[in-house]
């Protein structure tokens, strides 16, 4: 039988929370709770508790992980008793305008009193350019001294992609590991084909193809993309429909239909949808189409939720694109900025129903082997 420890997870975020940090850490938490572990979250106060977790224990501090919160969160830590820190980090998450050197300066204190840190990158830094406001790259000079307080106070630096890790690399001890935790899908694999059935059923006539994007509705450029793309596919082909995943996805939705008003009964929109329902909608896709302005990259988790469930996807390479994506062969890739290839690309696969099925298998595949939550925890206890 394996040993069980005690985390003391810091984030930025936790459900009731928003946030894809936010649910990532909850899937961790209950995940190493669930192999015996006692997991302590430390996150920032919300108007309403969520819902009672087995074997989590959800402590909420006051204020962004400023100097009272710290002052809390140093006082309770002494009264859970010692455990393993493990630190979910965006810069931007813990307050301060994203240049909170004081909580990196804590940590250094407590890893140099003994304490196991570790810290989990999903973000590392704003980027410092000439032409962008003054104050943008004076937050990016203080995340970069951040990162160099950082890596000495974690014995173990992980990151969502390898990208990250050279962002690091120039801050950190010479000789210092960096480990890349590719991030799992935070949605549920829901088995229901009769739920699923009935999805499909309120979209379209029977036998019709669903197209569906998940997520990134916020990134600015997405609409513009998916209408030059999507839009003309669905005009020639009646018997399509596209439907928009996410939290933002009704937004999403009237941006497109901005211009395309005769398109609205096949540009459908999931809005706020509970886990399951989330998994039931996107088990009805067809395919999907997941253009990402970097590139997709293993830290996005709407790219995890399709492969995890064994849906084919057309996606973008750009300058964080691992190259796993293409090595793999599990996922149709074009380039970020040719909205012509990927049109190209959309209406091949749309037509190729046994490329489809290879995509679907080979994704459902890499998924198992390479991003499944049970890598991530056998990473995190390793050498504990």
């Amino acid at each position: 039988m394996s040993r069980t420890h005690a985390w003391h997870i810091i984030s930025p975020e936790y459900p009731p929370q928003d946030g894809g940090v936010a649910d990532y850490t909850q899937l961790v938490a209950l995940e190493l709770a669930a192999r015996g572990d006692r997991v302590y979250v430390w996150a920032p106060a919300v108007t309403e508790a969520g819902p009672a977790e087995a074997g989590v224990e959800v402590h909420r501090l006051p204020g962004r992980f400023g100097p009272r919160a710290l002052a809390a969160l140093g006082h309770e830590l002494k009264a859970a008793g010692p455990g393993r820190i493990l630190v979910q980090y965006v810069p931007q998450g813990f307050g301060m305008k994203g240049m909170n050197l004081p909580l990196c300066l804590w940590l250094l204190a407590r890893r140099r009193a003994g304490v196991s840190i570790s810290i989990m990158f999903h973000e590392v830094s704003v980027r410092i350019a000439w032409r962008q406001p003054l104050r943008h790259s004076a937050i990016g000079i203080v995340n970069r001294a951040m990162v160099f307080v950082l890596t000495r106070a974690a014995r173990r630096c992980f990151v969502a992609t390898p990208y990250w890790e050279t962002l690091l690399r120039p801050f950190a001890p010479a000789g210092s590991a960096v480990i890349w935790l590719p991030v799992p899908s935070n949605l549920p694999l829901v088995d229901d084909p009769a739920g699923v059935r009935a999805v499909r059923k309120t979209l379209m006539v029977e036998g019709g193809m669903i197209l569906g994007h998940f997520g990134t509705a916020r990134e600015a450029w997405i609409a513009e993309r998916l209408a030059a793309v999507v839009l003309p596919l669905l005009r020639e082909r009646p018997g399509a429909a596209f439907l928009l995943l996410g939290r933002d996805s009704l937004d999403l939705r009237g941006r497109l239909l901005a211009g395309a008003p005769e398109l609205h009964a096949r540009v459908r929109a999931s809005g706020p949808l509970a886990p399951s329902d989330l998994s039931r909608h996107l088990g009805a896709c067809d395919m999907m189409l997941q253009p990402y302005g970097d590139g997709v990259s293993t830290r996005r988790t709407s790219v995890m939720a399709a492969l995890a469930h064994h849906r084919p996807v057309l996606t973008t390479t750009g300058i964080v694109t691992e190259p796993l994506w293409r090595q793999s062969g599990a996922v149709a890739l074009v380039d970020v900025g040719d909205a012509v290839a990927m049109g190209a690309a959309l209406a091949h696969l749309m037509d190729d129903a046994g490329e489809r099925a290879r995509l679907g298998a080979a994704a459902g595949a890499l998924y198992a082997q390479r991003f499944d939550i049970t890598h991530t925890i056998a990473a995190l206890r390793e050498g504990c």
